[in-house]
């Protein structure tokens, strides 16, 4: 549950991200952490790759959102 809320939260972030890169031709990871290149800017776009694929799996999980609160 705490890993689908991270997942999904870096998966937003990625989407602002690209949204910016195609609106405005603007990369904002990139201009915050000193270019597209640079160590951090790979760790981040790395995370936002993981995510991405820990989050088809919530595609094919069977459960019942009634359950899970209980």
């Amino acid at each position: 549950m705490v890993m689908d809320k991270i997942a999904l939260t870096l998966l937003i972030i990625g989407g602002l991200n690209w949204g910016s890169v195609g609106l405005f031709q603007f990369d904002l990871v990139a201009f915050a952490c000193g270019g597209s290149g640079s160590m951090i800017s790979r760790v981040i776009y790395t995370l936002v790759g993981l995510s991405a694929v820990w989050c088809v799996t919530l595609l094919f999980r069977d459960r019942d959102p009634v359950e899970e609160r209980r």
